[in-house]
């Protein structure tokens, strides 16, 4: 078994496949040159891949998605305290500048925010307001890391790496990830790749 990563090819297995990094533009030009849909998240597309490479089917992208009610227009309304999250909302850059207004240039879309928002449907912007504050609070007074969505790898290995390494410089721990991303199974950092340094 080679530890060297194998083209992305139809002629890969899909264990290979789940035992490498993959950039997401690399996903995006396989599926394009297989006819596999392309949209999505990185999650979604390696998915897609894996039952294409496991079954030789092109997967059908799955229409879960109920049609909007709400016609509201994120990018373009006047949005005010008392405007109602609908269930067609978007975060758009309308929406950003008018959060960036209320709480300050420190406002940003975190992971915990947007679940508040997908699912709170039918309260205010002025709800969402104080849920991002009290967020924020628990975020300051929490011990624990900060939430990083599954396919942003790179982030939760530097992460990861800066905390176990607080005297180490960022720019080891992205060398560190430029190898350990070349390497079969998975791309946690763990204190043994230290020794990559040596």
């Amino acid at each position: 078994m080679t530890d060297k990563r194998p083209p992305l090819d139809k002629k890969i297995s899909s264990k290979d496949f789940k035992e490498f990094y993959w950039m997401k533009a690399e996903l995006q030009s396989f599926c394009k040159s297989e006819s596999i849909p392309q949209t999505g998240s990185k999650i979604e597309l390696a998915e897609r891949i894996i039952q294409y490479l496991e079954t030789g089917t092109n997967p059908e992208i799955k229409k879960t998605t109920k049609r909007s009610l709400s016609k509201f227009d994120w990018q373009n309304e006047e949005l005010s305290l008392k405007t109602v999250i609908t269930d067609n909302y978007k975060n758009t850059e309308n929406v950003r500048e008018f959060f960036s207004k209320h709480l300050g240039s420190s406002f940003k879309f975190n992971v915990k925010f947007m679940q508040w928002m997908k699912s709170n449907l039918g309260k205010t912007l002025g709800d969402a307001i104080n849920a991002w504050k009290e967020i924020k609070m628990q975020n300051k007074l929490s011990t624990t890391k900060k939430d990083i969505a599954p396919q942003f790898e790179y982030n939760t290995y530097l992460r990861d790496f800066l905390l176990d390494n607080p005297t180490m410089s960022r720019s080891i721990g992205i060398k560190l990830w430029k190898i350990k991303k070349t390497m079969r199974g998975n791309n946690v950092y763990q204190k043994a790749d230290l020794k990559f340094l040596e």
